[in-house]
């Protein structure tokens, strides 16, 4: 994956770190709010059938995020960090 990497290219099972989150403040701040903060560690635990959205464990909590947030947040994968 590499630098670079979103969330969105997190594969089931796989984890990662956040680096940054990208896009409008309104949009930032909600995923703030919901625990998606630099530095904080992320699993995806579960895919949508249709690929759409995800779940991720992100502070002890399990929350889903479409693609096209998840594409926000920029990653680093645990082997990686």
């Amino acid at each position: 994956m590499g630098m670079g990497a979103t969330l969105d290219c997190l594969q089931t099972g796989q984890t990662a770190r956040i680096l940054d989150i990208r896009g409008p403040e309104t949009v930032k701040s909600r995923l703030l709010d919901l625990g998606f903060s630099p530095g904080s560690t992320i699993t995806a635990v579960y895919k949508a059938a249709a690929g759409d959205p995800t779940a991720y464990r992100v502070q002890g909590a399990i929350i889903a995020l479409r693609a096209a947030n998840a594409a926000l947040i920029q990653i680093i994968p645990e082997g990686e960090i």
